[in-house]
């Protein structure tokens, strides 16, 4: 990041913003057996949590644009984080007085402002003036997949230390990050987010452009690619090679999250060298390597590695996508992005849902709903063959 660059706070923000989008992506999972014992909240109750989570993130993803029309970028980002803080709070206060309507009050109010910081971080980096914009939004992503590692890091060992009894003080820690984001962007300078010269491509025009839509339809064959892996390594290191909840979240989510976090940093620190458009190609080649090596190894050790291969594989293909949007639609502003995160969310719901339909049909077999999932970065290559020859 250059020093003498007026948005460096404002970039140092995203950072972090990025950081509490991860908390509210990946802690509350790892707290659901919690839940169950707690507050003897079932199963399909859970499914419900995550699908009010996934509802609210669309909604969210959809009106942005128009309320950061009226009320400006900071506001709203602010507001988020404040809504984050609240949800997290709130966690072990109203399941305990309100049982599972209490659970949903937090989590819409922590998945609201989630979703107003997938919407709002990555065009504000976007334009804040840098001189390596696909670099740059690489290395925002980065910070997603740091943040996952972290809080399943960092979670686990706290639980393991002090018990599972302790998770509510564990969820005033995570509260910590939005706070602090609050403060750095409150004394951050923020860009213009409407395009160029004031510009902003109405929606109608947007979605009436071929490469808008072959860019939604890699942003949910990335998407699917990501969390259809990511969702069921914990469980799949557990069945396969028989080891604790504890120990599969390190050896699962937490070696994918680390993977992911390592293919974005590579490619932003070698981004100025190498043509985004053939990393993406070559990074999609090899997601569709470890699906094949994750869902047809007679090993599991070598399996959970596929795993692994993936999380580096799709780890460009979400902000790649972003900055194909950004350069070849520079007019669309925060309607752009916001259409691209929403087309995402979808992608990270079909896919884990995809894999465990299969897994269930074929009686549980989560490696054969993993090679299932092998039809997502396949996509990914043949939707970027169309983005290139257009």
């Amino acid at each position: 990041m250059e020093q003498g660059n007026p948005y460096r706070k404002t970039i140092i923000a995203s950072f972090v913003g990025y950081i509490v989008q991860a908390t509210v992506c990946t802690f509350p999972p790892l707290l659901f057996v919690t839940f169950r014992t707690a507050y003897g909240i079932t199963l399909a109750q859970l499914s419900l949590l995550i699908t009010l989570t996934f509802a609210i993130q669309l909604v969210g993803d959809l009106v942005m644009p128009h309320i950061v029309a009226r009320a400006g970028s900071k506001p709203c980002i602010i507001a988020a984080n404040a809504l984050t803080i609240g949800g997290l709070v709130l966690l072990p206060v109203f399941p305990a007085k309100f049982g599972y309507g209490g659970l949903l009050c937090a989590a819409l109010l922590y998945s609201l402002g989630a979703s107003i910081i997938e919407v709002l971080i990555s065009p504000t980096v976007e334009a804040c003036p840098t001189k390596n914009k696909s670099g740059m939004m690489s290395l925002l992503h980065s910070f997603f997949a740091i943040g996952c590692a972290l809080v399943i890091g960092l979670s686990t060992a706290f639980l393991a230390l002090f018990g599972r009894q302790s998770w509510k003080l564990l969820c005033l820690f995570w509260a910590i990050p939005p706070l602090i984001d609050i403060v750095l962007f409150a004394l951050a300078p923020m860009p213009e987010l409407t395009g160029e010269n004031g510009a902003r491509t109405p929606i109608k025009t947007l979605l009436k452009s071929r490469t808008m839509l072959l860019l939604l339809a890699l942003m949910i064959a990335a998407g699917a690619a990501e969390l259809c892996v990511s969702q069921w390594a914990s469980s799949f290191a557990e069945a396969g090679l028989g080891v604790s909840k504890a120990t599969g979240d390190l050896l699962g989510p937490l070696s994918f999250a680390v993977l992911m976090a390592a293919g974005r940093l590579f490619y932003a620190a070698h981004s100025k060298k190498m043509r985004l458009w053939r990393y993406m190609l070559i990074s999609a080649l090899i997601c569709a390597a470890g699906y094949l090596v994750a869902g047809l190894s007679p090993i599991p050790a070598v399996s959970l590695l596929g795993c692994g291969l993936v999380g580096f594989g799709c780890a460009v293909l979400w902000p790649g996508a972003l900055s194909i949007g950004a350069d070849r639609l520079p007019n669309g502003g925060t309607t752009l992005f916001s259409l691209m995160a929403c087309c995402g969310d979808i992608g990270c719901t079909v896919g884990p849902t995809y894999a465990g339909f299969l897994a269930d049909r074929f009686g549980e077999n989560l490696q054969l709903g993993l090679l299932g999932g092998l039809i997502f970065p396949a996509a990914a290559v043949i939707l970027l063959l169309a983005l290139r020859k257009k």
